[in-house]
C-alpha cells in the first residue's frame, strides 16, 4: 500500500471517528436538555378538591377554599384573639384546611391501625395521592414494583408528634420514629409501592415541592430513575404556624392571599398536597402514555449573604429565571404567563413583581404582556405544596385554554413601578393568547430557607394529545370493571366515577373503558357492560352500584354478565379500617 493510500485510508477512519464524536456530542447534549413530561397528577387541596380537575374547576368558577379553623384537631378554643399583642393566640381563625386529614384507609396499605395512628397524616396524604398520580396516568400501581420509579417529596414538619412525644400510648411506641420522621415520608412511598429509584424529602420551605419537581428530572435525564412521582405536601397539625406569624404580624386576618394587590395585608396559611407523575418525554412517547404537559427546563438557587435570612431577594430571583430558562433554551419573550409565588404580603409581592418586570417584562410588549397570578388567592399559602400547585393549575389552564383570574385583587400594588416592564395582573379570567408558538407558563416558589426555584412548562405536543382513533367496527357495547379492597371503597369508587362522567358531557362509555381496564385488580369487583354511547344507562348503574340499591339488572355473582347493561359485583364482607389524628 503506497503512503498515498495510508494516507487516504487514516483521513477516512478519522473522519468517521469525528462523525461518531460528534454524534455523542449531540445526543449528550439532547439528554442534558430533554423535555420531561407530566403523564400524571393528583392532588387534595382546601375546597374540597380532590383531584386536578376539582382544582380546575374551583380556579375557573373563582372560588376559594377558606374557612374557620378545623374542629377536629384538639386546637383550643382560646386560640383566636382579634388583639395582635396577646402571646400563645392569633388575630386570624380563618385558613385553607383539609379538614378530613384524619381520615386514611389503613388497611388498603396493608398498614395496622396502630401504625396508622403514629403515623404523620402528612406520610399518609402522600400514600393515598401517590397511589392516585399513578393510576391517573392510566397505569397500575402494583405493576410498578421493582421498578426504578423515584419519589421526589418536600415535607415540612407538621409538629404531629409533639404531643405523641409527650404521653405516647404504649401500643404505638414502637411506631413513633418511623410514624413521625419527615426523612421517611419518601421512603415510606418507595417502600409500600417496591419503587427503587431515589427517594428523597426535601425541605427549602416553601419552595419545596418545585425543587423537588427539579431535582426529579435531573434524576431522569441522568438515568437514576425512569419515571419519578415529585411533589410536596403540607398538614398543620397544630396551630403553631398561625401563632409565630402572628407574632410577626405577617397574617391576614381575613386568612386570604390578595397577590400583587394593594389591598395585601399578610399571607393566609393553607394545607394540601399534590403529586405529578415525570417521565423522559421520549420514553413517554415510546410507552404510549398520556403526556398531560412538559416540563422544558428548572432552575434552583440561593439568595446567598442578601439582606436578611428570611427576607426574598430581588436579583436572585432574577438569576434563577434566567437559569431556568436557558435550561429551557427558550428566551423570557416565549412565556405567555407566570404562575408566581405572590403571598400577598406587603414585603415580598413587590419584591417578586420587580424581580418578574427585570426579565419577563423587558421582553413582552403592551399588546403581549406577560400574564401574572397565584393560586394562593384560591386555596391559601400551602407551603410545601405550594409549587405544585402552581403546577397542576397551569397544566389545566393550558388544557382549557384559559388563564384563570386571581382572587382579592382589589387594584395593583402601589409598590411596584409597573411601567418598568410590560406585566399584566390576570385580575380576570381571560382566553390563553394565540400565538405561532407552544402554550407555555413559567412557575415560582421562593422559601424562607433562601432557596429559590423556577420551572417552565409547554402545552403536551399535539401529536400524543389526540385520542387513538377508533376501530372500524368498533364492538357495541363496552365492559367498565372497577375494584376495590372492600365494599365502601367499591361503592365511592363507583360514586367517583359517576361524578367525573357527569362532569364531563363530552365523554362516553367507551372513553371511560380503556384507562380502568389498566387500574390493580382487587377482590371486591364491579363490571357494567353497556352500549358503548349509552351515557344514561351508564348513569343508572354507576349511582345503583354507588347506592347500594336494587337495579333491575343487577346480577349476584362473578361468572355471569348480563346481555344488555348491567351490574356483576362481588361483596366477600370486610370492613374498612381507618385512623385519626390522634
Amino acid at each position: 500500500m503506497s503512503n498515498e493510500e495510508k494516507l487516504r485510508d487514516y483521513l477516512k477512519r478519522v473522519t468517521a471517528d469525528l462523525r461518531r464524536t460528534r454524534q455523542r456530542v449531540r445526543e449528550v447534549e439532547a439528554e442534558k436538555y430533554e423535555p420531561i413530561a407530566i403523564v400524571g397528577m393528583g392532588c387534595r387541596f382546601p375546597g374540597e378538591v380532590r383531584s386536578p380537575e376539582d382544582l380546575w374547576n374551583l380556579v375557573a368558577a373563582g372560588q376559594d377554599g377558606i374557612s374557620e379553623f378545623p374542629t377536629n384537631r384538639g386546637w383550643s378554643s382560646d386560640l383566636y384573639d382579634p388583639d395582635p399583642e396577646n402571646p400563645g393566640t392569633t388575630y386570624t381563625q380563618y385558613g385553607g384546611f383539609l379538614h378530613d386529614a384524619d381520615r386514611f384507609d389503613a388497611a388498603f396499605f396493608g398498614i395496622s391501625p396502630r401504625e396508622a395512628l403514629a403515623m404523620d397524616p402528612q406520610q399518609r396524604l402522600l400514600l393515598e395521592i401517590a397511589w392516585e398520580t399513578v393510576e391517573d396516568a392510566g397505569l397500575d400501581p402494583t405493576a410498578l414494583r421493582g421498578h426504578s420509579v423515584g419519589v421526589f417529596a418536600g415535607v415540612l414538619s407538621s409538629n404531629y408528634g409533639s404531643h405523641l412525644l409527650i404521653e405516647t400510648p404504649e401500643e404505638i411506641q414502637g411506631y413513633l420514629s418511623t410514624g413521625i420522621s419527615n426523612s421517611v415520608a419518601s421512603g415510606r412511598v418507595a417502600y409500600t409501592f417496591g419503587f427503587e429509584g431515589p427517594a428523597v424529602t426535601i425541605d427549602t420551605a416553601c419552595s419545596s415541592s418545585l425543587v423537588a419537581m427539579h431535582l426529579a428530572a435531573h434524576a431522569l435525564r441522568s438515568g437514576e430513575c425512569s419515571m419519578a412521582l415529585a411533589g410536596g405536601v403540607t398538614i398543620m397539625a397544630t396551630p403553631t404556624p398561625f401563632v409565630d406569624f402572628s407574632r410577626q404580624r405577617g397574617l391576614a386576618p381575613d386568612g386570604r392571599c390578595k397577590p400583587f394587590a394593594a389591598a395585601a395585608d399578610g399571607t393566609g396559611w393553607g394545607e394540601g398536597v399534590g403529586l405529578v407523575l415525570m417521565e423522559r418525554l421520549s420514553e413517554a412517547q415510546r410507552n404510549g402514555h398520556q403526556i398531560l404537559a412538559v416540563i422544558k427546563g428548572s432552575a434552583v438557587n440561593q439568595d446567598g449573604a442578601s439582606n436578611g435570612l428570611a427576607a426574598p431577594n430581588g436579583p436572585s430571583q432574577e438569576r434563577v429565571i434566567q437559569q431556568a430558562l436557558a435550561n429551557a433554551q427558550l428566551t423570557a419573550d416565549e412565556v405567555d404567563a407566570v404562575e408566581a409565588h405572590g403571598t400577598g404580603t406587603r414585603l415580598g409581592d413587590p419584591i417578586e413583581a420587580q424581580a418578574l418586570l427585570n426579565t419577563y417584562g423587558q421582553h413582552h410588549t403592551a399588546e403581549r404582556p406577560l400574564h401574572l397570578g397565584s393560586i394562593k388567592s384560591n386555596i391559601g399559602h400551602t407551603q410545601a405544596a405550594a409549587g405544585v400547585a402552581g403546577v397542576i393549575k397551569m397544566v389545566q389552564a393550558m388544557r382549557h385554554g384559559t388563564l384563570p383570574a386571581s382572587l382579592h385583587i382589589d387594584q395593583p400594588s402601589t409598590h411596584v413601578d409597573w411601567d418598568t416592564g410590560h406585566v399584566a395582573l390576570l385580575n380576570e379570567a381571560r382566553p390563553w393568547p394565540e400565538t405561532d408558538q407552544a402554550r407555555r407558563a413559567a412557575v415560582s416558589s421562593f422559601g424562607i430557607s433562601g432557596t429559590n426555584a423556577h420551572l417552565i412548562l409547554e402545552a403536551a405536543p399535539e401529536d400524543v394529545t389526540e385520542a387513538t382513533p377508533a376501530e372500524e367496527d368498533p364492538a357495541p357495547a363496552v365492559a367498565l370493571p372497577l375494584s376495590a379492597k372492600d365494599p365502601d371503597a367499591l361503592r365511592d369508587a363507583a360514586e367517583r366515577l359517576n361524578d367525573h362522567f357527569a362532569e364531563n358531557p363530552g365523554l362516553t362509555p367507551a372513553d371511560l373503558a380503556e384507562p380502568l381496564t389498566k387500574r390493580a385488580l382487587f377482590d371486591h369487583r364491579a363490571v357494567m357492560v353497556t352500549g358503548r354511547d349509552d351515557r344514561d344507562g351508564t348513569t343508572t348503574a354507576l349511582q345503583a352500584l354507588a347506592d347500594g340499591r336494587p337495579h333491575p339488572s343487577l346480577i349476584i355473582g362473578p361468572d355471569t354478565l348480563p346481555a344488555n347493561g348491567g351490574i356483576v359485583f362481588v361483596f366477600p364482607g370486610q370492613g374498612s379500617q381507618w385512623a385519626g389524628m390522634g
